[in-house]
Order: structure tokens, then C-alpha cells, then sequence
């Protein structure tokens, strides 16, 4: 006997994809980025430590300044007040404000300082920052209180954030 099938009888064909299973996924992970992302930033009083990395070549006449410990500002040998910092910079590289500078500062000078010299070094134009370090010091070494000279073992380290290279 022959059968013959109606078009009713035949079983449907779903050509829909359901997306409430991956909006449901979307959704939780969007809640778990939103409870860590406040996790992420650092909080943590740190000593950050000295550099056993090679040196970077240094320029034939580097510019080094340095942040003293009583707070005082030296531009290579010479101690220069902050007011006196743009026209020194400007004497000392020439007027070229391409030219990287290579920022020292005491171990107990505190952030906020340092900060505040290289917002100076800024607005007079030198946006090319070196932060300089001691280098082939493991971690727990003690080097003493004396200054690091300019054609000593101090090198640069990589560029401060938010300055150019």
C-alpha cells in the first residue's frame, strides 16, 4: 500500500537562532569585568627595585638632573633652584627640546616631588624623560647614602610614562 503525506504532516524546521543563552553569558561576564575592574589598579606602597638589566647606550653629553634629597635641584654638577630650571635646560641642551634628559632623584625623595619636577620639565618643553637607576644591583644589595656620578655605573632606565620617546 502506498502512503502519501500531506505537507501538514512533515515536522518544522526551526530557522531561528535562539540568543538568550549568549545574552545570558554576555551579561555575566560584564558583571564579573565590573566587580574586578576596581581590583586591578595598585594601591601598594612599593620600593621599587634597582635594574640588573644591560644599560642602554648613553648620548656623548647626556643632560642629567637630579632631585636631592633635601629637595634641591642640581642640573649635571651645578645646584639651580626650580624658578632657574627652564633657562638651564634651555643652556644646557642648546635650546633642543628633542633632546632626552635623564631625571635622578634620591631614594627619599617622595613622589609627589618627583612628579612635580617632571611637570616642570614639561611645561618648559622636554617631553623626552629618562628615569635613571642603579644598574647590576641584585634586590637586596645596600650601595650606601653616597651620589651616584654622572660617568659612574647609573644608567637610563626606560622613559617615564606619558612622555615621548
Amino acid at each position: 500500500m502506498i502512503r502519501i503525506r500531506h505537507t501538514d504532516e512533515s515536522p518544522h524546521e526551526a530557522s531561528e537562532i535562539n540568543v538568550t543563552p549568549f545574552i545570558d553569558v554576555m551579561l555575566v561576564l560584564l558583571v564579573i569585568f565590573i566587580v574586578t575592574a576596581p581590583l586591578t589598579t595598585v594601591n601598594v606602597p612599593v620600593d621599587l627595585p634597582s635594574s640588573t638589566e644591560k644599560p642602554t647606550p648613553r648620548p656623548d653629553d647626556p643632560v642629567f638632573l637630579t632631585v636631592k634629597a633635601d629637595h634641591g635641584l642640581a642640573l649635571g654638577e651645578d645646584d639651580i633652584s626650580t624658578d632657574a630650571l627652564p633657562g638651564a635646560l634651555e643652556t644646557a641642551t642648546k635650546g633642543n627640546k628633542d633632546e632626552r634628559i635623564f631625571l635622578r632623584a634620591d631614594k627619599t625623595v617622595d613622589y609627589g616631588t618627583l612628579m612635580g619636577v617632571m611637570d616642570k620639565l614639561r611645561s618648559a618643553g622636554y617631553l623626552k624623560v629618562a628615569l635613571v637607576n642603579l644598574q647590576g644591583q641584585e634586590e637586596g644589595s645596600k650601595t650606601g647614602s653616597t651620589p651616584v656620578p654622572s660617568g659612574s655605573n647609573a644608567a637610563p632606565a626606560a622613559p617615564a610614562s606619558g612622555t615621548t620617546q
